[in-house]
């Protein structure tokens, strides 16, 4: 019998088909983010809305293999008093606030990463054991699109970089989901977005975050169908 080549042994990403523990994994990040929202919201110095990578559509949450589960959030930010370009000021303000509710609810402080704020891994005690996480990146759109607030780490906290980095062709993400959704398309995303996840898996090539891969893949629905 011949041998396995390297491709046919790599762990490529599934879609989780536990629909008892999405639903309960889901609930509890999701109560925990819409916390945050309200905490911030009525501290009046920042108006902000969070999504569900892939606009809350439970069919784009993906594993790879038996790992531990990244699920991604969005928080939006809609009005701000604080400048639009103080971006370490506006991270740090979200991280502190972001702690606060992860310490109500028994979670530790959250890690601060150069594109998103990383929660704890956790597990449920009962059912399935797959642990999993939250991330939440800061972004906020205008005409050009969204765009994704990074802090470049440099070892020296003074030196660090902070700064918007726009999300590529993200412009009018939002009316092009619509369009394919009332089309009755999303199917045709579904299937496209985990071809694309595994495709940059196979490549080894980790600078493509989920929400990236889900712009990518919409704009490549749509265009094929609208433009």
């Amino acid at each position: 019998m011949g041998g396995m080549g390297e491709e046919e042994i790599v762990i490529m990403y599934h879609y989780i088909e536990d629909k008892v523990f999405l639903k309960d994994m889901k609930y509890l990040c999701s109560n925990i983010i819409n916390q945050l929202v309200q905490l911030i919201n009525n501290d009046s110095l920042m108006e902000v809305e969070a999504h569900l990578v892939g606009s809350g559509a439970k069919n784009l949450i993906t594993q790879n293999s038996n790992e531990p589960i990244d699920f991604d959030y969005n928080l939006m930010i809609i009005d701000s008093e604080i400048n639009i370009n103080n971006c370490r000021e506006i991270k740090e303000y979200i991280r502190k606030q972001f702690n606060v509710i992860l310490n109500k609810n028994g979670w530790n402080d959250c890690m601060d990463s150069t594109s998103v704020l990383t929660t704890e891994k956790r597990h449920f005690t009962k059912g399935n054991h797959t642990e999993f996480s939250m991330d939440l990146a800061i972004v906020f759109n205008d005409r050009n699109g969204c765009h994704r607030l990074i802090h470049e780490k440099t070892g020296v906290t003074a030196w660090d970089r902070y700064y918007w980095n726009s999300v590529p062709d993200s412009r009018n993400l939002f009316d092009k989901v619509a369009a394919i959704k009332d089309e009755h398309l999303w199917d045709e995303v579904i299937d496209e977005y985990l071809e694309k996840k595994n495709m940059y898996l196979r490549r080894q090539d980790y600078n493509h975050p989920s929400f990236n891969v889900y712009v990518e893949t919409v704009n490549q629905v749509f265009n094929k169908y609208f433009d």
